[in-house]
């Protein structure tokens, strides 16, 4: 099929989105490429597209487990073979995905960074037929970047051995400055194409408010703007306390987190999606993949540290095509407080060093010892263990898994699973000795194809009301045939995970690349003074400021943002206010209009002209407007 077909078939579509056709062609053409997408903006498309209009599997590097596991799951409903190897997996399990990958009849392969280079993944790479090599959160191989990962760098040494496949890096939010350096960096031909999606979001709405008060605010945006949103807090605690607060208001809340079980994340979320919760309360764990398009507000109670995360975050809401609203509450103190994060989120390099060999003796690791393998991490444990402040402990894991030392996986979860060890002789053998277990090897044979060659993820719950089991009791047979050595048995696992990428450094030998870590440190408080620049400005276009900092062009003031209306509000005289407030009024008391209904009546007045003042009606609370955007009166 061409790739509208494809598109068709899968998605269910008739057109592209701009510019991913572009994009796929570009690809198509064996153009290396870098795509510029908004959060929304169809990324995963680009590549899947391309790849399915090919023969052959397309590699796709992401850094996001979670991520990756949707995908997999989504291409898989779809009918699209999938895979996907990363941190935590076992030797067996990675090298029975790598040689489906090679030998299997699949699409797409699904890999973190620091499974490119191993010996395993190089071995079986000559076998695939790699037609796409797809690099997703490109952003991450820059030092220039709001999120650098070191491991990203192999990326680079893998083109060695596939030379003639294009490269396809993605990302929604780069720099000028970084945007080069995903070029350099990937070693894109003189010849590549870079596609940018504007950065404009003509629908959405960006506001800032200065606020003793964020309750009281919060609930007064929530009152006025009905509809689904998301409120995004910088700690865990806080998620918890504004969502009771806001339930006890009369409004159906929930909050998210990355501590809290796979199960209850996916329950909560699903809720959320179904619209069985209207607000969702949550850190920035929450949001990455969903696919949400009727959110009316997204609130950041707290201010985020770069404009990165703020576009991304703030651009969930809207994308639908109709009018939403990204509001950002701030006081005095925090900005200051924000100014001081460099020294605290960069801690200094003997704190690094010292908590480094905390963490190895925690983990009871020797020198020498310990690449590739993956523990079970509890970050309070280990605190209080050694009497080390959170803040600071959590910091230096992130600068260890920037410097390439550890990966960790905070949000992890791996379900059950199961293969065999012994041969078809062997299992009939085990059968006749353990009776009381051969209910168990039968179940296990006949709802798990393929379990004697590689592990099969296994649901107890499920299997155990197929075999009329209670699940403890299975669990236990499972436990007592792999301690047999039968199977070998992984049950679930739902705790955040560190895995070592390099042996323990001897302490006389421990090195860390002090000049990048101070760069780092540079560019976040030049990011941090950017995202306060951003919320003291008071007159310009706040789509423009965003525009700006990304270097996009952009077609002109907004109107709809806050400085904007405080702009074009002062244009307006007191007898047009009145002129056109009063007409507002008579027209909906007549009959409840939508914006669009109420615009066409509006004969002769400029439509940014009754933007303001309904704008500034419903902010008086004169007005409101409902899920569906009918407009009454109060």
């Amino acid at each position: 099929m061409d790739i509208h077909g494809i598109l068709k078939r899968y998605w269910g579509f008739d057109h592209f989105r701009p510019p991913q056709q572009d994009i796929i062609n570009a690809v198509l053409d064996g153009i290396d490429t870098l795509a510029i997408l908004p959060t929304g903006g169809g990324k995963s498309v680009c590549f899947q597209v391309a790849s399915l209009a090919k023969d052959g599997l397309c590699l796709v590097v992401s850094p996001l487990i979670a991520l990756m596991k949707d995908q997999v799951e989504n291409l898989t409903k779809k009918g699209i073979p999938s895979l996907s190897v990363y941190s935590g997996m076992n030797f067996i399990e990675v090298k029975k995905v790598i040689q489906n990958a090679a030998f299997g009849n699949y699409k797409f392969l699904y890999v973190s960074p620091e499974r490119l280079e191993t010996a395993l993944f190089l071995e079986y790479l000559p076998a695939m037929n790699i037609n796409l090599l797809a690099v997703d959160e490109a952003h991450c191989i820059s030092q220039w970047g709001y999120d650098f990962r070191p491991t990203y760098a192999r990326i680079a040494k893998l083109r060695e051995y596939i030379p003639h496949v294009p490269v396809l890096a993605l990302t929604a939010s780069a720099t000028q400055i970084v945007q080069d350096d995903i070029c350099e960096k990937l070693l894109f031909t003189k010849t590549h194409q870079r596609f940018r999606q504007s950065f404009e979001r003509p629908q959405l709405s960006y506001s800032v408010f200065n606020m003793a008060s964020r309750q009281n605010k919060l609930l007064e945006i929530l009152k006025n703007v009905p509809g689904s949103s998301i409120v995004y807090c910088k700690s865990r605690k806080q998620t918890k306390e504004i969502a009771d607060w806001v339930k006890m208001n009369s409004i159906t809340a929930d909050y998210y987190h990355a501590g809290l079980s796979h199960a209850d994340r996916n329950k909560k979320q699903e809720n959320w999606i179904n619209n069985l919760t209207r607000v969702m309360v949550c850190t920035n764990a929450f949001g990455m993949g969903i696919d949400k398009a009727d959110v009316r507000t997204v609130i950041h109670y707290d201010v985020p540290d770069c404009l990165e995360n703020y576009y991304q975050e703030a651009g969930r809401a809207g994308r639908d095509g109709k009018r939403a609203y990204a509001v950002l509450l701030y006081d005095n103190k925090e900005l200051e407080d924000l100014k001081e994060q460099g020294d605290i989120r960069f801690p200094t390099l003997e704190n690094i060093k010292r908590i480094y060999i905390h963490l190895m003796n925690h983990l009871q690791i020797a020198a020498g010892a310990g690449e590739g393998m993956t523990y079970d991490f509890d970050l309070p444990v280990f605190t209080n263990s050694f009497k080390l402040k959170t803040v600071t402990a959590t910091y230096v894991i992130k600068a260890l898994e920037q410097e390439g030392i550890l990966s960790y996986n905070e949000v992890f979860f791996k379900p059950s699973s199961v293969v065999f060890n012994a041969s078809r002789e062997e299992l009939g053998d085990f059968e006749k000795q353990y009776p009381d277990l051969d209910p168990v090897v039968k179940g296990l044979l006949r709802s798990y194809e393929g379990i004697t060659d590689y592990p099969a993820t296994v649901h107890e719950t499920q299997l155990a009301k197929f075999l009329k089991l209670g699940p403890d009791q299975l669990k236990k047979s499972l436990k007592r045939m792999n301690d047999l050595g039968m199977i070998r048995y992984s049950p679930q696992k739902d705790k955040p995970q560190i895995v070592l990428l390099q042996n323990r450094m001897y302490n006389d030998n421990y090195s860390l690349n002090a000049v990048g870590y101070l760069i780092r440190k540079e560019n976040f408080e030049i990011r941090i003074k950017a995202i306060i620049d951003y919320i003291k400005e008071n007159t310009r276009c706040r789509s423009c400021l965003i525009a700006d900092y990304f270097s996009a062009a952009t077609a002109g003031s907004c109107g709809i943002c806050d400085n904007c209306i405080n702009q074009n509000s002062t244009d307006l005289s007191p007898l047009e206010f009145e002129r056109i407030s009063g007409l507002v009024f008579k027209l909906i008391k007549e009959k409840p209009l939508s914006m669009d209904e109420l615009l066409g009546m509006m004969k002769g007045i400029q439509k940014e002209k009754t933007w303001n003042v309904v704008s500034f009606l419903q902010a008086e609370r004169k007005i409101k407007a409902d899920g569906t955007g009918i407009i009454t009166l109060m």
